[in-house]
């Protein structure tokens, strides 16, 4: 029964989103965190399967927990920084086990200016690009992390988390 209404809950909350995901690979896991202990394991899960040269794309509204996600992304990693929005920055660099370039391409207007900006370079780099508000038309072979709050929720801090392009053992 429980079950049950789960799906329904993803499915009414997650047909707007799957027309955005852009993966040969049709595996989707879905996975419903409950608050920030659940969203940090499933980032660690994410975070043990990286080697760089990875590019996650996260989707989502605002105030899905796109950056709270990349937070307990980033602390997975061994960043002993504090990770904030780039939005104003458009990319912000950290070091861990491998370097986390972040992402917020919110204020972008086209792909042409992330061309002006070297953004793409980052794309080809060693390290794990997170980005935000994706721009890019050709990312090779991304990791599409769509992010939906569950707005029935008593809590409000439901999400449902749907990735693809990655196999994990949650």
């Amino acid at each position: 029964m429980i079950m049950q209404k789960f799906k329904k809950r993803i499915a009414r909350h997650t047909e707007n989103y799957m027309d955005k995901i852009a993966n040969d690979n049709n595996d989707v896991i879905t996975y419903l965190s409950h608050g920030l202990q659940d969203t940090a394991y499933l980032a660690q899960k994410v975070a043990e399967r990286l080697n760089g040269g990875e590019v996650i794309l996260l989707n989502g509204q605002l105030g899905a927990g796109k950056t709270t996600f990349t937070k307990s992304l980033a602390k997975s990693l061994g960043v002993d920084e504090t990770v904030t929005s780039p939005t104003f920055a458009f990319m912000k660099e950290y070091s861990g086990r491998l370097p986390l370039y972040h992402f917020d391409l919110y204020r972008v207007v086209d792909e042409d200016e992330l061309y002006e900006l070297g953004l793409n370079d980052y794309l080809y780099m060693n390290g794990v690009c997170v980005i935000e508000w994706n721009k890019f038309e050709d990312v090779p072979n991304p990791i599409v992390i769509d992010v939906l709050t569950v707005d029935d929720s008593i809590t409000q801090c439901e999400r449902v988390f749907r990735i693809q392009g990655m196999k994990l053992d949650l």
